[in-house]
């Protein structure tokens, strides 16, 4: 073999080292870091946390329900059972009526808040509110407000006394207290019923007689 072929065969065999070493090195070194490893993965959700919060119950709720010893039975203690109760009874809506026309047909106030009395249902919310109403016509303001109390007491959401004593608080001048009365109003019926109405035009015009 000539020493020319030797030098070639050499000068190839260092070449095809050059060309393999970079292979080589790619496929040993560490992996480039990859936003998946550069950046904290999201946690995990707490399952612990989330299961007890589903689980746990309300007090408030608990201690309303019919099951609970703070609740009243409440086919028996509720405003709206007794209000029912009150309503399946023939000789209680006729008196009511007899009532309500005592005042509204002849302006009887003292008669008809004797026959109110006469019908033992004194902490009827419908009856109660009559009762006052009664007595803001006849000028006693004082004896009206704890009629109207009582039969807030009795139905908290009786629409009917928000509306009445919403008048009383006008006609004594507390214009702040009769707005909070036509807001609950618009609560709980809206902001077209009657009784919204009639309390948002005493306030409008301040006058008296309603």
């Amino acid at each position: 073999m000539s020493s020319l072929t030797i030098r070639i065969l050499a000068l190839t065999a260092a070449a095809l080292a050059l060309a393999i070493a970079p292979a080589i090195d790619a496929a040993t070194a560490a992996p480039a870091e990859t936003p998946a490893t550069a950046i904290d993965p999201p946690k995990p959700a707490d399952t612990k946390a989330k299961d007890a919060k589903d689980t746990k119950a309300p007090a408030a709720k608990d201690a309303t329900t019919p099951g609970s010893i703070f609740a009243p039975d409440p086919a028996t203690s509720t405003p709206a059972a007794k209000k029912k109760s009150s309503l399946d009874n023939p000789a209680f809506i006729q008196g009511y009526r007899a009532a309500y026309a005592t005042i509204f047909d002849r302006g009887d106030y003292t008669g008809a808040i004797a026959q109110l009395h006469a019908l033992g249902r004194d902490d009827n919310a419908d009856v109660a509110n009559l009762i006052g109403y009664s007595y803001r016509k006849l000028g006693d303001f004082a004896e009206s407000k704890n009629w109207y109390e009582r039969a807030l007491k009795s139905d908290p959401n009786h629409v009917k006394t928000w509306q009445y004593y919403g008048l009383w608080q006008v006609e004594q001048g507390h214009r702040d207290r009769a707005m909070d009365f036509l807001n609950k109003i618009g609560s709980l019926c809206g902001y077209t019923c009657p009784e919204y109405q009639s309390l948002g035009e005493a306030l409008a015009t301040t006058s008296a007689g309603y």
